[in-house]
């Protein structure tokens, strides 16, 4: 079994030396935790893929391998400031604390935006 050491480069751990600085412990810390954590993620993707890739082209199974839906699944992406917007007008139709006509205004324009 291929090990995969989680140690980071001395660089990333002065780097975080001095954000103690101006951060606090909590901050630091978690910033550490999160770049193990997603060490461990990456290495949890590739032993996926070197392991069922090869399954996966053989068996002409469609769509994205299971590191990418591991990936995913682990590190969902926020809701665009779109979605979070439309989000909001929905509970302001919802409790009826708005004026119609901005409202409609609104509506329309996030719509036409992209993501």
């Amino acid at each position: 079994m291929i090990e995969y050491p989680i140690t980071p480069p001395p660089e990333l751990v002065e780097q975080w030396a001095d954000m103690l600085a101006t951060c606090t412990d909590a901050e630091v810390f978690s910033t550490a935790a999160q770049w193990g954590a997603d060490q461990e993620l990456e290495a949890c993707c590739q032993a996926l893929y070197d392991r069922y890739d090869s399954v996966r082209r053989a068996t002409g199974f469609p769509g994205s391998d299971m590191s990418d839906w591991l990936r995913d699944a682990r590190r969902p992406k926020p809701p665009s400031l779109k979605e979070q917007s439309l989000k909001h007008l929905e509970a302001m139709e919802r409790d009826e604390h708005y004026l119609p006509e901005i409202l409609q205004y609104l509506r329309r324009a996030l719509e036409q935006l992209d993501d």
